[in-house]
């Protein structure tokens, strides 16, 4: 059905259509009054939404990626959009709706995506690497597909894990023609590895949607589950210790911080500029959603991901 996208709403217009719950509490405001707090979303983002009028038994079935039909006010908080939600209802199967509709993805197909990264995994000459590397795509192939690379950060997309590692992969590719010294084995093969624990760390359904964080996920996260796989996968293949090693070293650094989870920091080339093509591609890719929504010459509201910064769309030439 025809709706307005929630990327092109304006405050205080008026919104009435379908739309994905992508998370929901019962919080208490500064009156002591309850409401329901949601973060809404359809296939062009997502806006935080509230209802201050409900009982249990009229928001009994909202849970996290169910469809709902609501009606609402588009109002300004702190500079931030959101929606005041007076209307409300749990999608039904005579509703003309589908829940695939409501689901961003990337922009290119899985298979396309999928076929880059094999294509790339076979450039890598060192055997140890790449019998590595295609033991662990091997062992969640399927997934790839439609995983996506977090739950609500950066490419939170069906098929968002895959079109964040094939873009950087075509970033690594570009920074060995500059730094020459770089060895493209170990950069290609950090790559592909780094978030492929995303796939162990969330739950998600094919549609590309994250129910919740896996026990694991929750206990030791991806950047510990990497290097597991690394070494499930050496011990399968019979690769040297120091193969094994250097490549859980890559996986255990490239969120670089501690509080960011690393364990180390880089300590040789390759795994330093893994951080920053990871940091790079998230940053360019919180850009283009931000600015997504925003008109030319104007600002976005502020953007936690992006230090809380406010950011500007150049008027097109």
């Amino acid at each position: 059905m025809e709706q307005k996208s929630l990327n092109q709403l304006e405050v205080n217009e008026t919104f009435e259509g379908f739309v994905l719950i992508r998370a929901i509490a019962i919080k208490t405001g500064q009156t002591g009054k309850n409401y329901v707090d949601l973060t809404i979303a359809d296939a062009t983002g997502d806006l935080n939404g509230k209802i201050w009028n409900f009982t249990e038994e009229n928001i009994a079935g909202f849970v996290v990626n169910s469809l709902i039909k609501i009606r609402g006010t588009v109002v300004a908080w702190q500079n931030n959009m959101q929606i005041k939600i007076e209307k409300f209802r749990l999608a039904t199967d005579l509703d003309p709706v589908s829940i695939s509709d409501f689901v961003p993805s990337a922009p290119k197909t899985s298979e396309e995506m999928l076929a880059t990264l094999l294509s790339f995994a076979d450039r890598i000459t060192k055997q140890d690497i790449k019998n590595i590397v295609y033991y662990a795509i091997d062992s969640v192939k399927d997934k790839l597909l439609y995983y996506p690379a977090a739950q609500s950060n950066h490419h939170a997309i069906r098929g968002g894990l895959l079109y964040h590692t094939t873009t950087m992969l075509a970033s690594a590719e570009a920074m060995c023609k500059i730094y020459t010294d770089l060895d493209p084995d170990w950069l290609y093969a950090g790559v592909i590895l780094h978030d492929i624990e995303k796939i162990g760390e969330m739950n998600a359904s094919e549609l590309g949607l994250v129910s919740d964080y896996t026990t694991k996920g929750l206990l030791l996260g991806h950047v510990i589950q990497g290097p597991l796989l690394v070494a499930e996968a050496a011990k399968a293949v019979s690769a040297k210790e120091e193969t094994t090693v250097l490549l859980q070293h890559m996986l255990i650094s490239h969120h670089y911080e501690p509080e960011f989870g690393s364990v180390k920091r880089p300590m040789f080339p390759e795994a330093e500029m893994l951080h920053y093509l990871d940091m790079i591609d998230a940053r360019m890719y919180d850009f283009r959603k931000a600015l997504s929504e925003v008109k030319e010459g104007g600002f976005s509201e502020r953007q936690w991901r992006l230090d809380n910064r406010r950011l500007y769309k150049k008027e097109s030439d």
